[in-house]
């Protein structure tokens, strides 16, 4: 849930939609919406793309979870 948090927190900052962030990433929105409120766990490989997609390295996303 945290990860997801943080990830929503940095997509705002961007001012982006799901919408326009989950095209930006290459993913479906709804499976944007469900990272976000942690109904989901995701790959390494698209924690990479999510954190690419908001500028960070995919450790930097995960620090500010605190993972």
């Amino acid at each position: 849930e945290k990860l997801g948090e943080v990830i929503r927190l940095e997509r705002k900052k961007l001012l982006l939609s799901q919408e326009a962030f989950a095209e930006r990433v290459g993913l479906h929105r709804t499976y944007i919406g469900h990272i976000e409120r942690g109904e989901k766990n995701i790959s390494v490989k698209k924690l990479v793309k999510i954190a690419r997609a908001l500028n960070l390295t995919a450790a930097e996303l995960l620090a500010k979870a605190e993972l």
